[in-house]
């Protein structure tokens, strides 16, 4: 029998340096309170953004297309499993982000490990932003390529590195809304950088897909980018679009090659075809209804302004994700516990998600939310770090 001392080892050193994970159980649908462990919160840490994975009309077009699909699509895309609704989710999003065409994924994971490795081999170059996500960070090691570093949004630091890549591919990638810090990365700088050094540029608009953007199309739009400036864009259909699964967008040639090429998508089973018809209704909902994205963005401002009154430690952020530093990890945990107390969900980010000692407590704000859930937000998180602060000094 194998000798499993090393994983306990490992195990308790997470636990010893507070970085251990533990899952709760959820036992009501996604919204703004939720039914965590038998108690009832108000919940901010959903990438739930507009508010759509429990809407009815979503719901009902998921039950349709279940009852005329089944539940499972029966194989990948290039077997049997391509039905209908896949196809015209493709059509949609396509058009929607402005690209020639779309390819689907069944995560957001498997479609940045999928691009990278289709695109780079052994002789290319990837640079990646350090805070760009594991997804993006495993596609490139992964990949074979000469993978480089730059530092955060630092569009020197990656010129320089660009200007010493001779010969093969040179691809950039980063997240259009960095995850665990909110910020937007500066495409515009990075795709007039890309056109000089002859690189393409891949963004991983997984938190900016459905919520920037006059008709909430993402990151290209929110900064009017075509298809030649930004040639890739991957996005997430499980966060704002309320739904499940990923897709690519991009030209004829990109897309033709990741399904040939790419293995996540040749082998893996599609998902299923009421999944593609839920996000399908979604998409047609996001894009129709920009009272969501107001309300969110009217939200948003509320809360940096009143945390900037009471003096809370948030990060630099105008996305519905707010990061409110903490640093150390014990300290952070305490402070998403007294919020529990309190009827908050709002869960510690830690090591190694983040770079150590910079842990943090992820608030995700959403169309779902009422002001006067935001306002007792702000002043429970006050209260907490406040008590926090007093039982350290003691």
């Amino acid at each position: 029998m194998a000798d499993f001392d090393g994983l306990s080892a490992a195990l308790s050193d997470r636990k010893k340096n507070h970085l251990y994970r533990q899952r709760c159980e959820l036992q009501s649908a996604q919204g703004a309170v939720v039914q965590v462990d038998n108690q009832e919160l108000i919940n901010f840490c959903s990438n739930d953004y507009l508010g759509l994975a429990n809407h009815p009309e979503i719901i009902s077009a998921f039950k349709n297309a279940t009852d005329e699909f089944g539940v499972g699509s029966g194989s990948s895309h290039l077997v049997c499993g391509h039905s209908q609704y896949h196809h015209q989710l493709e059509q949609a999003l396509a058009e929607y982000t402005g690209r020639n065409r779309a390819v689907i994924f069944s995560t957001g994971y498997m479609a940045n490990l999928g691009v990278i490795n289709a695109l780079l081999g052994k002789s290319d170059f990837i640079f990646e932003d350090k805070l760009n996500h594991a997804s993006l960070l495993d596609a490139g090691l992964l990949s074979g390529a000469r993978f480089q570093r730059f530092l955060h949004n630092d569009i020197d630091d990656l010129e320089r590195k660009l200007a010493k890549a001779e010969g093969g591919r040179k691809l950039i990638v980063v997240d259009s809304v960095f995850s665990m810090d909110g910020d937007i990365a500066p495409l515009v700088e990075l795709s007039q950088l890309a056109t000089r050094y002859d690189a393409m540029l891949m963004a991983d608009d997984a938190h900016g897909f459905g919520v920037l953007g006059e008709s909430g199309a993402g990151s290209a739009e929110h900064l009017q980018l075509g298809q030649q400036q930004l040639p890739i864009i991957m996005g997430t259909l499980g966060k704002a679009v309320g739904s499940f699964g990923a897709f690519v967008a991009g030209s004829e040639a990109l897309i033709e090659t990741l399904i040939q090429f790419s293995r996540p998508y040749i082998y893996t089973t599609a998902i299923p075809p009421a999944v593609a018809a839920a996000s399908l209704a979604s998409i047609k909902i996001i894009a129709q209804d920009g009272q969501r994205r107001l309300h969110l963005q009217q939200l948003i401002k509320h809360f940096k302004e009143q945390a900037k009154c009471l003096k809370l430690p948030l990060m630099a952020s105008t996305t519905a994700i707010q990061p409110l530093l903490v640093g150390d990890s014990e300290k952070a945990l305490a402070i998403s516990k007294i919020l529990k107390e309190k009827g908050f969900w709002v869960v510690a980010i830690r090591p190694p998600t983040v770079p150590m000692n910079t842990a943090r407590l992820r608030i995700t704000l959403t169309a779902a939310h009422s002001m006067k859930q935001v306002d007792a937000l702000l002043h429970a998180l006050a209260d907490a770090i406040a008590g926090i602060v007093v039982e350290v000094k003691a």
